[in-house]
């Protein structure tokens, strides 16, 4: 896939689940985008794209710093914890 990112399952740090499909290039600045769905029903769509810098930075929340997007398994349910 790439890299830095690896095709699974991540929890976002407020908590909900997503499956990473893909990576991809933006065509006009070529900036890695990761590709991944929802895991849960979302009236706003399920197929989501966000730049990797993003997917992979670190957010600071109440004075605790984690990933905003932590890697827990692979599509088969394998946890790498």
């Amino acid at each position: 896939m790439n890299d830095l990112i690896i095709g699974g399952i991540y929890q976002h740090y407020k908590g909900k689940n997503y499956i990473v499909r893909d990576v991809a290039r933006h065509s006009e600045t070529l900036e890695w985008m990761v590709i991944y769905e929802c895991l849960y029903e979302n009236p706003e769509g399920k197929l989501w794209v966000r730049p990797m810098g993003m997917f992979l930075e670190t957010i600071t929340l109440d004075g605790i710093t984690k990933p905003r997007f932590k890697y827990i398994g692979d599509q088969k349910g394998k946890s790498r914890l």
